[in-house]
Formats: structure tokens, C-alpha cells, sequence
């Protein structure tokens, strides 16, 4: 199948733009605005989009003078036929013509000739004209994904540029992963058909959504239970940032197929928002002085921790295992990094119980119904116990007034 010509009229540009100026660094921004460009139709896994993405992405690692750790130069190709069910196993390889998809994983590996290689992660696919996974509601519309996440890849393509002849004691293999909307398929084909040896992994950093900083300066790290030196490390280092600290290496992200490799991981995340899944997720939307702080925090984390040889691994509780499974919803998006009593609310679904209720984005749910809400384990608790048709009422926190309000689910 060949590219549109769209595609291929910025994928050229962007070749013209940057030959004349190879040692001129390429910023955050540029990186942002180039993969969640409409040109590329939203990066959907197989799509011409996405493999202009992955030509980007492998040129901008040749310029960085990484070599290829692809089993094609940068690229790893991997082809699968989608799941029919959640529960259904991917099966790779498959016969082409069987309704079978090409995903492609970027590869590009920095070579110290250290006995141990660190994995500097992000996955660049996302969901096109609004694949599943969407929260989209109105007409067909490409989904840039810039924070969902041209954001992570840009921040990985920043480290690249900052590691190089510096902090030796590792190698770096920088992975622009794909398929990870549709199940975190390219990390997990990484893993089973690796291009380098696994057991010399030390350990693997995830960036998935780290183009949002809010005002507060919120900051979560997943992961930090997976070794036990990860937390001090951390914190150590921690002058700019509200941090929020999680234990468990597994999530909806990359990390968790380094994890299930018996491998310690940290994942960055900035936190959801109103243009999660959404074609509204676009460029300008983005905080790149606070990605640029993030990505000079990721360089102290590995600086620190470049004198300490192979880091041990530990498992941690699966903290999803522990959440209740729901009839029905509110409608909202939660702001996961609240650390607040209550659960505050960080975005309202149209046409859904919240907004008919009149909730608003920034409201603090602290009872529904008959039972306290003091974080977010205890609002889902509660959750789970209604059913469609149920009628109760809600109690927010309205900059700092109590306001009460009935939800029909």
C-alpha cells in the first residue's frame, strides 16, 4: 500500500528541514508538532500515518547517531491479526491476507559497551479517525494524539540527545513502541522476540502522556516498588514537582510488558484531561517548559543511578487487581493525581448523569449517596454498587462550598 501524498509531501519536507542542520537539536516542540500533525491521519497502528511516523522517528535517531536495533536498520516490523474479544490472546504472525495488521516498533540503541542497557520508552500510535478506545462522540475526526503521545516520544528523542557521551556506565536502546492503543502489542512482541539480550536489561523508563504539567506541578511515577533503591533515587532529585509515587509496575502502558519480564520500570505521566482520546488532544494544548523539566529530571534519575550497576528486581501487588468492576458511571474523567480528600473532578462527559446533574470540572466528590468519598478507591467502591436506573444523590466540594446534587444513572 502506498503512502498518500500528503503524507509523503511532509515526510519530505521534514527530511529537507533538517539534512542542512544535523548537529542543530531538534526541540520538544518540533518533535510535538511533527507526529500530531493532521497529515498523519492520527498514527493508527498499520496506517500510512504511522509509518511516516516511524521514518520520522528512525531519521531523527540516525541524525543522534544511534545505530539501528531493529531487525530492519531502526525498524521491527511485527504483523498480527486484532483480538475479537478482550480475552483473547494477540496472535503474531499470522498468514497476510487474514485481516492481518503491521505494526512497527523503532529501534535505535546507543552503544557504550556497558554489560547492561537501559530502555528509554514511548509508545508513537494512536488512534487515527477514532479507532476503539475513542471517547469521541461527534463526526469522524483524526485524533493527533499530542499528548497521547507525541509527548513521551518527544521527551524520549530529548534524552537521546542529552545521554549521548554522557553517564556510560549503561547502554541506551530508545524504543518508539506501536501498537499500544490496541493492547501494548509492540512492547510485548519487544519482550518475546527481543533484539538484544533481555537479562542484560537493567531497567526500562516509560513516558506515556507527559505533555500536560498543570500548576500544581503534579507528577506521577509508576513503578517505584519494582527496585528498592527507585524511591530514594527519586525523591533525591525532586526540586520541581508535586510527586506522586506508585508502586506497582504493572498499568495501561509499556512498562508493564518490561515488567512481566522480570525487569524494574518507572512510567511518567502527567495525568487525563478533558481531551483524552478526543481530536481535540492537539499541540498547542501542551506544556513543553514543563516536558523540558521532565526530561531533565529523567537525566538526574539515570545520572544517579549510573554508578550502581545492575538494579535488583522486585515484584509488586497488582494495585488493579483491586478494583471494583462497574454497571454504571458517572460520566467524568477523574484526576488521578488528586491527593486531596475526595475524588476531584477533571473533566464531564456530555449527555452522561454528571453533566445532566450540573457537576463541573474542578468539583470534589466527597459522598455519594449514604457513603463517604475520601479518595479514589473508595468513590470507585461506591460506584460499583449502583445500578442503571438507580437514583441517589451527590455531595461536591465547590471551591470550598458544599453543593448537593441528584444523579439518575
Amino acid at each position: 500500500m502506498k503512502m498518500n501524498y500528503g503524507i509523503v509531501f511532509l515526510f519530505l519536507l521534514f527530511l529537507a528541514g533538517c539534512k542542512p542542520e544535523v548537529d542543530k537539536p531538534v526541540s520538544i516542540k518540533e518533535d510535538v508538532v511533527f507526529l500530531s500533525d493532521d497529515t498523519l491521519e492520527g498514527r493508527q497502528t498499520g496506517t500510512d500515518g504511522e509509518k511516516a511516523a516511524a521514518e520520522y522517528i528512525a531519521e531523527r535517531f540516525k541524525n543522534l547517531g544511534l545505530e539501528g536495533k531493529g531487525t530492519n536498520n531502526y525498524l521491527q516490523p511485527f504483523t498480527f491479526k486484532p483480538k475479537t474479544n478482550p480475552h483473547q490472546k494477540v496472535n503474531y504472525n499470522v498468514v497476510k491476507g487474514d485481516s492481518t495488521i503491521t505494526g512497527i516498533n523503532v529501534l535505535g540503541y546507543l552503544n557504550n559497551n556497558a554489560k547492561t542497557t537501559i530502555v528509554i520508552g514511548a509508545h508513537y500510535d494512536h488512534l487515527g479517525y477514532g479507532a476503539e478506545g475513542s471517547l469521541h462522540r461527534g463526526e469522524k475526526a483524526i485524533h493527533n494524539g499530542a499528548d497521547d503521545n507525541a509527548s513521551g516520544v518527544a521527551v524520549m528523542l530529548n534524552l537521546a540527545e542529552k545521554l549521548k557521551e554522557k553517564n556510560t556506565n549503561n547502554n541506551y536502546l530508545f524504543m518508539a513502541f506501536s501498537g499500544e492503543e490496541m493492547g501494548l502489542l509492540g512492547s510485548n512482541y519487544f519482550v518475546k522476540n527481543p533484539t538484544t539480550d533481555i537479562k542484560k536489561i537493567n531497567y526500562m523508563i516509560n513516558m506515556d502522556m507527559v505533555g500536560r504539567l498543570k500548576a500544581d506541578s503534579t507528577l506521577a511515577v509508576y513503578g517505584v516498588g519494582t527496585s528498592p533503591i527507585l524511591k530514594q533515587t527519586l525523591r533525591a532529585h525532586n526540586d520541581s514537582f508535586k510527586l506522586i509515587q506508585k508502586e506497582s509496575g504493572i498499568g495501561p502502558s509499556d512498562h508493564t510488558s518490561f515488567y512481566n519480564a522480570d525487569i524494574p520500570v518507572l512510567h511518567f505521566f502527567t495525568g487525563q484531561h478533558e481531551d483524552y482520546h478526543k481530536p481535540s488532544d492537539d499541540f498547542e494544548k501542551l506544556n513543553y517548559q514543563g516536558m523540558n523539566t521532565i526530561s531533565n529530571y529523567i537525566f538526574e534519575v539515570i545520572s544517579d543511578l549510573d554508578n550502581n550497576g545492575k538494579l535488583p528486581f522486585r515484584k509488586t501487588k497488582n494495585e488493579s487487581e483491586d478494583v471494583p468492576r462497574f454497571k454504571v458511571g458517572l460520566g467524568v474523567i477523574p484526576d488521578y493525581l488528586f491527593d486531596g480528600k475526595g475524588m476531584r473532578i477533571d473533566g464531564i462527559s456530555e449527555e452522561k448523569p454528571a453533566q445532566k446533574a450540573g457537576l463541573q470540572k474542578g468539583d470534589i466528590v466527597v459522598k455519594l449517596g449514604d457513603t463517604a468519598v475520601v479518595d479514589m478507591m473508595s468513590y470507585m467502591k461506591v460506584l460499583a454498587t449502583f445500578e442503571k436506573g438507580d437514583t441517589t444523590k451527590v455531595i461536591v466540594d465547590r471551591n470550598g462550598e458544599l453543593v448537593e446534587a441528584k444523579i439518575e444513572f
